[in-house]
């Protein structure tokens, strides 16, 4: 009887036990259990604590927040234009989870005045989306989870890397819009998805995470490849802006791709999947210009 009564405490201890995990901005959160109230502020966020086993502890989220299906559901408390914040207090969170825009970084310094945890997930390479989703479930209690997955990322990433890291590299153009014509520099995780695929992004070197530019710009460049983020990937009309130059060499040799848009820019654990993707079109690219004509 003594013996069980002891268990019993010792597993309540643990239930009750502080949790506490360190946030992109280097922060320690601590909590004094495991967070129960949960708001997402972000879609990727959302995605990864669906991903790290937190979903039913999830009371809001954010416009856009549309993966899983369950997300469709919630209450959505922010937008990138701002968060409502009345209706946040009002949820009596635990935990609010976010990433910082200036649109919302006063309503989120608001919050932490008023002694809510805020713990920022703003993912800039592909090897911290695992890092925060094991972040994610430490807060949560819901670490075996989240740590089995994260697990599972970092060795598709590290397949990823060894299958394509010391091919020959191949100059990418990566567009995000065409009107206004639109890139991503080298502080982004997609440019770091085309340099682990073995790839150049062509404007690494902007000092904008996303950057404008011109067609004469890209035509300088002159990339092997162009790939652009849709909607609708099988949409080709997107195509008809580079085929009005055809002695571009990505145009020449008809490598024009497109990967799915909120796979490939939300920091969640299918960018890992749209980043395999990227790099089989990047490989394509690199075998047709290797292959005698």
């Amino acid at each position: 009887m003594r013996f069980l009564t002891l268990a019993w405490l010792l597993g309540a201890a643990s239930a009750f036990a502080g949790v506490s995990a360190v946030d992109s901005d280097g922060r320690r959160i601590e909590l004094a259990g495991p967070a129960q109230r949960i708001v997402s502020l972000a879609p990727h966020v959302t995605e990864q604590l669906f991903a790290a086993g937190a979903g039913k502890k999830l009371v809001a989220v954010s416009e856009y927040s549309d993966y899983p299906e369950e997300a469709r559901h919630l209450p959505q408390v922010a937008s990138s234009g701002g968060v409502d914040l009345e209706r946040v207090l009002a949820l009596k969170p635990d935990l609010v989870v976010a990433w910082r825009l200036e649109a919302t970084a006063a309503a989120l310094a608001r919050l932490e005045a008023l002694g809510l945890p805020v713990f920022y997930s703003e993912p800039r390479r592909l090897a911290q989306i695992p890092d925060s989703i094991e972040a994610l479930g430490q807060l949560a209690g819901t670490s075996d989870v989240a740590h089995s997955l994260a697990a599972s990322l970092r060795s598709q990433l590290e397949a990823l890397k060894a299958k394509y890291g010391s091919r020959r590299p191949v100059s990418v153009f990566y567009q995000i819009s065409e009107r206004p014509l639109m890139t991503l520099g080298g502080r982004q995780f997609v440019s770091d998805a085309i340099e682990l695929c073995g790839g150049h992004n062509v404007f690494a070197d902007s000092p904008v995470m996303a950057p404008q530019v011109n067609i004469e710009a890209v035509l300088a460049a002159d990339p092997e490849a162009i790939i652009t983020a849709s909607a609708i990937p099988s949409d080709r009309s997107w195509q008809a802006l580079w085929r009005r130059f055809p002695g571009m060499r990505a145009v020449r040799a008809n490598n024009l791709y497109a990967v799915p848009m909120n796979e490939m820019h939300r920091h969640g654990p299918r960018a890992i999947g749209a980043t395999a993707l990227l790099c089989g079109y990047i490989d394509e690219a690199r075998l047709k210009a290797a292959s005698p004509r």
